[in-house]
């Protein structure tokens, strides 16, 4: 199993990753052999790893699972393992198609276990084919696959009672706020939003929300962290 790791706190204000839900699959035929990948988006090496137990049972006849995985908004956690390859075909040319990987706009990828899962055709590759084989099945998975940008931004709640929270949503999507979902009370629906931690943008929020709601609804901040952006 290689490793590399570093130390340094985490710099980064926005990564891509996986789409949640679902794996998503995509499948090679070079020379015979399949190469069957599986993308998850995972928060941990537990979920890593999760994923590689789960395939080793779903395809128990395959001759290979190799793996590699990438977390972190800095991409500061990557592992990557053969599986009984030869030494570096397999897992590093995967890592590095999920290290490498780059969105129109830049952004890096993470928080992301990829697994290619080969059945041998019976026709040798070589080393230099097993890595193009297993370099490009987890790069044409990425193309494939939906992608989401994660940006670290501020956290708040907007409570209101039920009757007006439908429509204040309503109005705060279609000014271009990120929604981070809602809780219930017997009264009050706690709606939460996400924008960028800045002065100007939450006084913006917060003269916007006066409006909307003749002064009936405050912002109450609640930190900072990672949102999906929709």
């Amino acid at each position: 199993m290689e490793k590399t790791e570093r130390e340094t706190p985490s710099t980064a204000t926005g990564y891509t990753t996986l789409a949640a839900g679902a794996d998503f699959r995509h499948e090679l035929t070079i020379k015979r052999s399949r190469f069957i990948t599986v993308l998850r988006r995972v928060e941990d090496e537990a979920g890593a790893r999760a994923l590689v137990a789960e395939l080793r049972k779903e395809f128990y006849d395959a001759r290979h699972h190799c793996t590699a995985f990438v977390l972190g908004p800095d991409q500061s956690v990557q592992r990557s393992n053969d599986d009984g390859e030869p030494s570096g075909t397999a897992g590093i040319p995967m890592l590095e198609a999920l290290t490498k990987h780059r969105t129109a706009d830049g952004s890096a990828l993470s928080d992301v276990s990829a697994v290619v899962v080969r059945y041998f055709g019976g026709i040798l590759l070589g080393a230099g084919g097993l890595v193009r084989a297993y370099s490009e099945s987890v790069s044409a998975a990425l193309d494939a696959a939906p992608l989401v940008q994660r940006q670290r931004l501020g956290l708040f709640t907007v409570s209101l009672p039920h009757a007006a929270a439908g429509r204040l949503e309503n109005e705060l999507r279609s000014a271009g706020y990120t929604m981070t979902g809602n809780g219930y009370d017997a009264v009050l629906t706690h709606m939460g939003l996400a924008m960028p931690d800045e002065p100007a943008a939450i006084e913006a929020a917060r003269h916007r929300l006066a409006s909307l709601t003749a002064g009936g609804a405050t912002l109450e901040a609640s930190g900072t962290g990672w949102v999906d952006l929709t």
